[in-house]
C-alpha cells in the first residue's frame, strides 16, 4: 500500500485497464519515482528512494549487493507494493497491484534471475498468458510461431521458436528473456544483470539492441555491476547505497574511480590483490579427461596454493570440466589423481569426501534451496559432520554459520531468514561460506562473481587469495577476463571442448586469451 501523506488520486491498473495513451499527460520523464520506502522483516530495503527515467535514454542503476536496487524495480513490476511514496508514469500517479497491470501500463522487466518454463518452447514462453487465438478461440500455435520468428529475425537471434527452453543454455535462454521483454512493446523496459550469463559477442548483440529501443524513445533502467558497460551504453548513472538514494550524474561527467566511491562509500585502492606464489606441491592431476560428445583430452595440474584460471567461450566445456571433475556427470574416459591416488569420481557426495567443492554458475537452477533459510543452505554440506546419534549438533553447527556470514558479509537479518529475500550477491556469498565449511582441499569457483557488485567482488578476491595462501587449490571459472588475468596464476583456455593454450600468469594478455578461446591457434 502507498503511505496516507500521497495526496494525489492514484491511477490504479488492472487486468482490464488499458495502457495511458502517450499524449493523456505532458511530462519531461516516463518514469518517475518519488520518496518511495519499503520495508520487509528486520530489514529496511528502502528508504524515501527517488529516479527519474526520460525518453530514449538509458539510466544506469548502480549500487552494492543489498543496495535495493531489484526491491525497486519489483515495485517498478508491480511485484512489490511500496509502504509509501509515488509512482508516476508519463506524468500520472499510478499503482500497479499485479505483474500483468504494470504490463499492460507499458512497463516490462527483465529479471537477473530468469523466469522461464523449462518444459515449454521458446513460442510458448514469449506469449504466455496472451497466446494468439483462431477462431475457435484455441491457440493458433502456427500464428504464434510466425509472430516469434519475426521477433527473433527482428532481434537477429538465431533460435528456433519450437526449441524447448530447457535445452538452451544459460545464455540463450537470457537472449530469450529479451526477446519476451521487447514482445511487450514497452515504454520502460528494466534490464537487471542481463549481460550476467552471456558472451562479448552476445554483449554487444544487446548492446545494439538497446540502441534500437532507445531510436524508438524507449526508457530503460540498466542494472549492472560491470563498470564498463554503464560507460559504454548509459547517458545517466544514478546511484543506492543501504537502501537510500546517493545521486544522480551523467555518465560523460564520471569516471570508474568517481563511480566505486559513491557505490560503496569509500575508495577501493586496489582490485586484485597481492598472489602468494604456489608450492612445487601437486594435488589434483588430470590426464585426458573426456566426456563423449561434450569435450576431450584435457589435462591439467594444480599445485598446493595455486589458482588455475579457465577461460573460454560459452559452449567451450569449461562448465561441463568442472561438473565431471566434481562427479556430476561421470567422465567417459581419461584419470583424475588426488594426491597421487586416481579417483574414478562417480558421485558429488564422494568428491565432497575426497574434499572437492563446487560453486555451480547457476545458482537459482544449482545452487540455492530457495524455500529453505539462509542457514539449512549453508549447512547442507556439512550436517553429516554435525550429526550423531542421529542428532544434529545444533550449537556448534550455528554458531559455525554465523561465523562464516561474518566472514564473508553475508547481508541477512537472521539465519533464519528465507534465502529467496536475499540479494543476488548475498545468495552467492551463503553458497561460497557452504562449501568453506567442508574445509575443501581443491575449490571449484564456476561464475564466483556473477552478479555481485565492485565492493563484494573486492573481498570475494581477497578470500579467495587468502585460501590459496593457506594451501587450498583453487579452479576459477570465469568469463570476465580481467577478473581471470588478475586473480590466477596460470590460465587454461578452452575452444569447442578442446585446451588450446595453458599460458602462465605473466604472459597472459586478453589478446592471447581470446586468440585460444577463439581457436585461431594454440599456445603451449
Amino acid at each position: 500500500m502507498l503511505g496516507s501523506n500521497t495526496a494525489v488520486k492514484l491511477r490504479t491498473y488492472d487486468q482490464a485497464s488499458p495502457r495511458y495513451a502517450a499524449n493523456e499527460a505532458e511530462s519531461e520523464y516516463l518514469l518517475e519515482i518519488l520518496n518511495v520506502s519499503k520495508g520487509f522483516p528486520g530489514v529496511k530495503a528502502l528508504s524515501d528512494v527517488q529516479l527519474r527515467v526520460r525518453p530514449g535514454t538509458v539510466l544506469a542503476l548502480m549500487g552494492e549487493n543489498g543496495a535495493g536496487k531489484s526491491t525497486l524495480m519489483k515495485i517498478i513490476a508491480g511485484i512489490y507494493q511500496p509502504d509509501s511514496g509515488e509512482l508516476r508514469l508519463r506524468g500520472q500517479p499510478v499503482s500497479f497491484a499485479t505483474p500483468l497491470a504494470a504490463l499492460q501500463a507499458g512497463i516490462a522487466m527483465i529479471h537477473q534471475e530468469l523466469n522461464l518454463m523449462p518444459h515449454m518452447t521458446i513460442a510458448e514462453n514469449i506469449w504466455l498468458g496472451r497466446e494468439p487465438l483462431n477462431g475457435l478461440h484455441m491457440v493458433d500455435h502456427g500464428e504464434m510461431h510466425r509472430k516469434t520468428q519475426a521477433l527473433l529475425e527482428r532481434l537477429r537471434i538465431s533460435l528456433d521458436p519450437e526449441e524447448p527452453v530447457g535445452h538452451l543454455s544459460i545464455a540463450e535462454r537470457q537472449m530469450v528473456e529479451i526477446a519476451k521483454a521487447v514482445s511487450y512493446d514497452s515504454d520502460v523496459l528494466i534490464m537487471d544483470e542481463p549481460t550476467s550469463a552471456i558472451t562479448e559477442k552476445e554483449v554487444a548483440h544487446l548492446f545494439s539492441i538497446i540502441a534500437d529501443l532507445k531510436s524508438q524513445g524507449k526508457g530503460i533502467i540498466y542494472i549492472t555491476h560491470k563498470m564498463d558497460e554503464v560507460f559504454n551504453i548509459a547517458d545517466e548513472v544514478a546511484v543506492f547505497r543501504d537502501g537510500a538514494y546517493i545521486g544522480l550524474q551523467r555518465a560523460d561527467s564520471m569516471d570508474g574511480d568517481g563511480l566505486i566511491s559513491m557505490m560503496v562509500g569509500r575508495e577501493l585502492t586496489q582490485l586484485f590483490p597481492e598472489r602468494t606464489p604456489p608450492t612445487d606441491k601437486i594435488i589434483l592431476s588430470v590426464n585426458n579427461l573426456t566426456l563423449d560428445g561434450v569435450f576431450k583430452n584435457v589435462s591439467f595440474e594444480l599445485h598446493a596454493g595455486e589458482i588455475l584460471g579457465i577461460a573460454g567461450l560459452m559452449g567451450s566445456g569449461r562448465t561441463n570440466v568442472a561438473e565431471t571433475l566434481f562427479g556430476v556427470t561421470p567422465a567417459t574416459g581419461g584419470e583424475i589423481y588426488l594426491d597421487g591416488e586416481r579417483i574414478v569420481m562417480s558421485d558429488p557426495c564422494l568428491a565432497i569426501q575426497k574434499g572437492l567443492a563446487l560453486l555451480t554458475e547457476d545458482r537459482k537452477d544449482t545452487g540455492i534451496f530457495p524455500c529453505l533459510s539462509v542457514m539449512e543452505n549453508m549447512e547442507v554440506a556439512v550436517l553429516p559432520t554435525f550429526s550423531g546419534s542421529g542428532f544434529v549438533q545444533q550449537k556448534p553447527l550455528r554458531e559455525l554459520c554465523e561465523e562464516m556470514c561474518k566472514k564473508l558479509r553475508v547481508k541477512t537479518p537472521s539465519l533464519e531468514q528465507c534465502i529467496a529475500n536475499l540479494s543476488g550477491g548475498n545468495q552467492q556469498k551463503a553458497l561460497l561460506a557452504r562449501w568453506l565449511m567442508t574445509n575443501p582441499r581443491v575449490l571449484i569457483l564456476d561464475e564466483p562473481t556473477r552478479g555481485i557488485d565492485v565492493g563484494a567482488k573486492a573481498e570475494i578476491y581477497r578470500l579467495i587469495a587468502y585460501l590459496a595462501s593457506e594451501g587450498m587449490a583453487v579452479i576459477m571459472i570465469s568469463s570476465e577476463l580481467p577478473e581471470v588475468l588478475g586473480m590466477s596464476d596460470r590460465v587454461m583456455v578452452m575452444h569447442e571442448g578442446e585446451v588450446t593454450g595453458c599460458l602462465d600468469r605473466e604472459d597472459a594478455t586478453q589478446e592471447r586469451v581470446m586468440q585460444l578461446a577463439s581457436g585461431i591457434t594454440a599456445i603451449h
